[in-house]
């Protein structure tokens, strides 16, 4: 994230982390002067190196909040859908915790920060436990490996189901971004084979590794996020249907992981400014939890550096001050 805010990214506010949402009119009208604020930022890069995320159009841009009583408020490209991408590793993990157990999926995964990036060899050969987290991506297929189901598609379809009842509604996978992201990723399949060598894959690694590749890309829009991250802010109780998508112990478990891991290398500055677990992809979403509160869900393909969305970033800063969400602020602010 860029350390020099724009003009605005501090808003007068007197929210602070505690109780209920603003009133549902001032909600609304801060998400849109957000998105307005933000639409016309040109700042960072489409990602380029999985052929179907490439063509995406470096202008769409939009978000939603979801409130944990179930209401919505978006502006912009709230509806256009997207690969979830890494965005998914939260909800596979959240899956893993429900069917092991926490402590289980501890010991097994690691819920350490590697401190580099997303795809590093170097932070599997560096770390005697080998994964360190389930965000980053050696830690994610270990995670996958973990999932219920003995073939592919009973392993993919456990995940498909899991991350639907987050976002209440039917989830599907888009073929042409897995086809792409197959023909791309040996990195990860080398990654799989080496943990593999160290007993931290716990299924076949190009099994997982294939199951990973197709829960990169499932569907979601804004939308979704801000659902699937207000069922984490609410328990593990869908807002809208009502489901339970995990049971509620396991919720501050994968929140704390979310915190110090969800941004990769840049997961202190996030949490620095913007004082909230979050978790993007490299097709330009982001989630974001504010627990007992809701969820925000931001969508732009233009990413920086670390593959974060730039524009993401900025709104959900924005909206993190406005709305009263982060969690380290104890007053408010004159």
């Amino acid at each position: 994230m860029d350390h020099d805010p724009l003009p605005g990214d501090h808003p007068e506010t007197g929210h602070v982390s505690t109780g209920m949402l603003p009133p549902d009119i001032d909600v609304q009208a801060l998400v849109s002067a957000g998105y307005e604020r933000y639409r016309h930022l040109d700042e960072g890069a489409v990602a380029d190196y999985i052929p179907a995320l490439a063509a995406a159009s470096p202008s769409a841009f939009g978000v939603c909040v979801a409130g944990v009583r179930g209401r919505q408020f978006s502006a912009g490209d709230a509806d256009q859908e997207f690969a979830i991408e890494s965005i998914s590793k939260l909800f596979v993990f959240a899956l893993v915790c429900h069917t092991l157990g926490d402590d289980q999926a501890r010991r097994k995964l690691g819920v350490n920060s590697t401190g580099l990036p997303f795809n590093s060899v170097m932070a599997v050969e560096l770390n005697a436990d080998r994964t360190m987290n389930p965000l980053v991506n050696a830690g994610a297929i270990a995670t996958t490996s973990l999932v219920p189901g003995t073939t592919a598609e009973e392993k993919f379809q456990s995940i498909l189901g899991a991350m639907s009842r987050f976002a209440g509604r039917r989830l599907v996978m888009d073929g042409e971004v897995y086809e792409s992201e197959a023909a791309t990723n040996d990195r990860n399949r080398g990654i799989a084979h080496l943990l593999d060598g160290y007993g931290r894959m716990y299924c076949d690694p190009d099994l997982a590794t294939d199951v990973y590749t197709r829960q990169c890309s499932v569907r979601v829009s804004a939308r979704d996020l801000a659902v699937m991250g207000a069922t984490l802010a609410n328990g593990g109780v869908n807002p809208v249907t009502g489901e339970q998508a995990i049971e509620t112990r396991y919720c501050r478990r994968v929140l704390a992981v979310l915190a110090t891991a969800g941004l990769y290398e840049r997961s202190g500055e996030w949490l620095y400014d913007v004082g909230l677990p979050g978790k993007s992809g490299v097709a330009g979403g982001i989630v974001t939890v504010s627990p007992g509160k809701g969820g925000m869900g931001t969508f732009s393909p233009p990413l920086d550096a670390a593959g974060n969305s730039v524009r993401g970033q900025r709104i959900t800063r924005y909206l993190s001050e406005a709305l009263g969400l982060n969690l380290f602020a104890s007053a408010p602010f004159a």
